[in-house]
């Protein structure tokens, strides 16, 4: 899914005409790669890859021009970012205030109301994210739009290795470390659960995003060592109904933070901003 956080038009779109998106990849990581061969191969029609923009040396690695950001943004009319939300903090307005899009896939960047806010107001660029491992966003957006959801829960199940993180202390990384179990590894709204595990919790920016509130998003963060899969599952309920969605993917083998399909959900949001037809959005 792509959904818009920005809502100003570009010049293209007035007159009528599509031009192909020149595309800046941000990141060549286990989402990057996929990405950006795709893209390089010529798998998304509309779009072609510019530049890949990455702290390391790639060398012939990488199948377009490597390139710091500023002379990306002089080539590009599309950033894809796919590097971890620092990117997003750092150099996401600087990306819209060049008139650049930016394709976001570090959502939990997002949750972040006052930077979130700041994206809103900086253009003429256009700020999207997509989805990532978890459906039914759509659908919340539209039920949201009837009115408030007043229960929605996240649990994320994963292996207990791709959610250590720095600030744990020695009893919990014990804890995490000796389980035969699932363990409940923390718990609290979408606002604070992306910033503890910020390569880890994207899904969880990725509800707040539909429901239009992370306060209102309660995240629960489970260790399983027998996780051979990563599951989330949502639950919401308004005055309009209940939905429930569970989604179990196969871990990136090279980055067992990031599901296997994640970089597959970037493509399908890039594939819609360059005018693809014929497909659901």
């Amino acid at each position: 899914m792509t959904a818009p956080v920005s809502t100003s038009t570009s010049a293209s779109e007035r007159t009528g005409v599509r031009s192909v998106r020149r595309v800046g990849l941000v990141g060549w990581g286990a989402i990057g790669r996929v990405v950006g061969r795709a893209v390089a191969e010529g798998a998304v029609p509309g779009a072609e890859l510019a530049c890949v923009i990455d702290n390391r040396a790639l060398g012939t690695e990488a199948p377009a021009p490597q390139l710091g950001f500023d002379e990306a943004l002089a080539h590009c009319d599309l950033i894809v970012e796919a590097a971890g939300q620092a990117v997003v903090r750092e150099w996401g307005e600087r990306v819209l205030r060049s008139g650049t899009d930016l394709l976001i896939a570090s959502t939990g960047a997002l949750t972040d109301e006052a930077l979130a806010g700041r994206l809103l107001a900086t253009g003429p660029g256009r700020v999207y994210f997509t989805g990532g491992a978890v459906g039914g966003l759509d659908l919340l957006q539209a039920v949201r739009e009837m009115g408030p959801l007043t229960d929605v829960r996240l649990t994320t199940t994963k292996l207990p290795a791709t959610l250590e993180q720095p600030w744990m202390d020695e009893e919990l990384l014990h804890r995490m470390r000796t389980a035969t179990a699932p363990v409940e590894v923390m718990s609290g709204t979408a606002r604070d659960i992306p910033v503890k595990f910020p390569k880890s919790t994207n899904v969880a920016a990725s509800v707040a995003l539909a429901v239009g509130d992370p306060g209102r998003v309660r995240v629960t963060v489970v260790a399983d060592p027998g996780a051979a899969r990563t599951r989330h599952a949502v639950h919401a309920s308004g005055e309009h109904g209940t939905y429930r969605f569970e989604v179990e993917h196969l871990p990136d083998p090279g980055n067992p933070a990031t599901s296997q399909v994640v970089p597959y959900a970037v493509l399908r949001s890039l594939a819609a901003l360059a005018g693809k037809t014929g497909q659901i959005l």
